[in-house]
């Protein structure tokens, strides 16, 4: 249970308090970033050293999604905050994930564990974990560095609100599936 793997994964969950202190409190908008930035990279080391290593765990399986959720939950509020993007973003997310919730707490009641997280999924959520860290760049700052920010996190933006919806409908499909197959 106690491996790099891990441990990096709990680094990354203790920077969420760290980014919205930044943000809501003390509005250091630039340390919000980088936060962000050493977050996408322990969530890229983590799984990619848990293969290498051979530390793969369910502890890891579990946690790691469940970050990268909080992850995006709380961005997603700050991004509220900055007004940074629209409210209608939010509730996309936002409804996709508590559906997905609902779905797991019903898969669970019948005994059942999470679906396993796709490529896709994955994909989504790493162009969303890209994309809001870019367009809270185009707050802090200016010139073409705001330009840039803003063209690249809409694109970014745009196919991973696209994935994340996609992904949420197969995994919710998958999720009724399995509930039908054992008496829903």
């Amino acid at each position: 249970m106690l491996t790099i793997p891990n441990l990096l994964t709990g680094l990354r969950a203790l920077g969420i308090p760290v980014f919205l202190w930044l943000v809501l409190v003390t509005d250091q908008l630039e340390w919000a970033v980088v936060t962000l930035m050493v977050a996408g990279a322990t969530d890229y080391f983590d799984g990619k050293l848990a293969r290498a290593w051979n530390q793969e765990s369910r502890l890891g399986e579990l946690l790691d999604p469940a970050v990268d959720r909080l992850y995006i939950i709380t961005v997603l509020i700050a991004m509220l905050y900055t007004a940074v993007i629209p409210s209608w973003v939010v509730a996309l997310i936002v409804t996709r994930d508590l559906t997905l919730g609902i779905i797991l707490a019903m898969l669970k009641g019948k005994g059942h564990g999470p679906w396993k997280v796709t490529y896709l999924g994955k994909a989504a959520t790493f162009n969303l974990l890209y994309a809001l860290p870019l367009l809270l760049l185009t707050e802090t700052s200016t010139g073409w560095v705001a330009n840039a920010a803003f063209v690249a996190g809409w694109s970014f933006a745009g196919w991973g609100i696209a994935l994340y919806l996609w992904t949420g409908i197969g995994y919710a499909r998958a999720g009724f599936r399995t509930l039908k197959n054992t008496g829903f």
